[in-house]
């Protein structure tokens, strides 16, 4: 056991930025306007809930000005907001069957706009497994090539996809994941989609209750608090994510939303500058206080050994980590003047700017540390590297305000699943809900301590249908159907 000691030694930026999560946790409990809550019961057709954000925008904003406000819609992974407008906002919409309704070609988000958004909902914290899943089967610097191939290849396949549900949204004029399948396939088997979304949404929450216990167990460390994994993840499940889950008001949390692009760019950052310093080689700086397990390890098995089994690994990671589908309706009825080219163009600057990240942070990654690459790279970094600290804190708060966002689409699949009534969901129901899921989503983090486990599993189980399967069925039955006919 080690001693209790003060925290002279965290950088103040780092100790402010930590302390920052909880003022800004019991924040979320004030009132912040004299509106009603945000009623989460009536989802329509919807596997998940739908939210509104509404972020900031100057006249030479990168973002444009919108005469409406759109759905911030919430799915496994990540909370995604599509709009711009001048004023903060979070609030609640139903999702209407049979369809979006019309609306003036003049009105909708710019193609910039939507490109940023879904980069953001396409990039979160599951790009920081990518480099175990290399590490799975190479540990010389050049199995990043297969590897890379790998990222190109499983990204044009997604977007791809993305872009199918986007032309079945043109014929149809469905508005949401759900009803493209009730609009092409059938109305009987939409449990299907929406199944498929709502375990999705839990598997991403697991994955957010695994990386906060590993970082804020990490971020106790570099403070002197020595805590094994499980009680960092009850102490933080307990004190910070179980209140922010019960709560029917998320107004609160939508300052944060924002947070996930700006933390992910400076961890990718400060990943660069550590692997071009040389810091973790061999007589570096902080080579000395890795733990045996976490040295930079690299052999001889390079490029060819991405024909071994344990190559499969990566590819089922790969093929959830593009995962924005669910979304893609409400892109594609956001878009303003929504022909299919512009949304393909969308489409396509979206999955190229991910695709550049996702290579640049893997190869980052293994590059740094070969073999050796964890689930999640940040734990390969010394507690006392002040940039690592950083990055923590960074990763720390955007999931911590993106996980009740996340879990909100849990509960409401739950019900939705079970055709609950909007009567019904009360919120004593609600909450009694929410404190089962709760309890079995950390249930699961605490048994499970392997991330690229959770992501590649996903990934090759309901990951693949709702990227690949349903995408391509709805595209088939909805041709049949309707014809070649297409929005222009």
């Amino acid at each position: 056991q080690s001693e209790m000691r003060t925290i002279p030694s965290i950088p103040n930026m780092s100790r402010l930025l930590l302390l920052l999560i909880l003022l800004a946790s019991t924040a979320s409990f004030a009132p912040v306007s004299a509106n009603k809550p945000v009623a989460l019961g009536n989802l329509g057709e919807s596997s998940h809930a739908s939210l509104r954000l509404l972020v900031p925008s100057g006249p030479s904003s990168f973002f444009t000005k919108r005469s409406a406000p759109s759905p911030l819609s919430v799915r496994g992974g990540h909370a995604v907001s599509s709009s711009a407008p001048s004023s903060l906002v979070l609030q609640s919409t139903a999702i209407p069957s049979g369809g979006a309704s019309p609306r003036d070609s003049s009105d909708g988000a710019t193609i910039p706009n939507e490109v940023f958004n879904l980069v953001k909902n396409i990039v979160g914290a599951g790009v920081l497994s990518l480099p175990a899943g290399v590490a799975a089967f190479g540990d010389a610097p050049s199995a990043l090539i297969p590897a890379t191939a790998l990222i190109a290849i499983i990204g044009l396949m997604s977007g791809y996809c993305f872009s199918l549900i986007g032309r079945v949204c043109s014929m149809t004029g469905a508005s949401s994941y759900r009803s493209c399948w009730s609009e092409s396939v059938g109305s009987k088997t939409s449990w299907l989609p929406a199944a498929a979304c709502t375990f999705k949404t839990g598997a991403a929450n697991v994955a957010y209750s695994m990386i906060l216990a590993d970082t804020f167990r990490s971020l106790f460390l570099t403070m002197g608090l020595k805590l094994s994994r499980g009680s960092t993840l009850l102490l933080v499940t307990s004190t910070v994510l179980l209140p922010l889950c019960l709560l029917r008001d998320l107004k609160s949390l939508a300052p944060f939303s924002l947070l996930g692009i700006a933390g992910m760019g400076f961890t990718a950052l400060c990943m660069f500058l550590r692997y071009v310093s040389g810091h973790y080689a061999a007589g570096g700086k902080f080579a000395s206080a890795l733990a045996p397990h976490l040295v930079p390890s690299f052999g001889s098995a390079g490029a060819s050994a991405a024909l071994s089994p344990k190559s499969a690994i990566l590819l089922c990671m790969l093929s959830t980590a593009y995962l924005a589908h669910y979304n893609a309706p409400k892109y594609h009825s956001e878009l303003r003047d929504n022909s299919v080219r512009r949304f393909n163009v969308m489409t396509a600057c979206s999955f190229a700017i991910s695709v550049a990240m996702f290579a640049g942070v893997t190869s980052l990654g293994f590059l740094t540390f070969g073999k050796a690459s964890q689930g999640f790279i940040l734990n390969n970094y010394a507690t006392t590297d002040s940039y690592a600290t950083m990055c923590r804190v960074a990763i720390a708060i955007s999931l911590v305000f993106s996980y009740p966002l996340t879990f909100v689409g849990i509960r409401e699949g739950v019900f939705d699943l079970r055709s609950v009534p909007a009567s019904s969901r009360t919120p004593a129901a609600s909450a009694r809900l929410s404190l089962l899921i709760l309890a079995a989503v950390t249930g699961l983090a605490l048994t499970i301590k392997d991330l690229s486990f959770v992501l590649s599993f996903g990934g090759a189980t309901l990951g693949n249908a709702i990227v690949f399967v349903f995408p391509a069925l709805m595209f088939r039955a909805a041709v049949k159907k309707y014809g070649r006919r297409e929005m222009e």
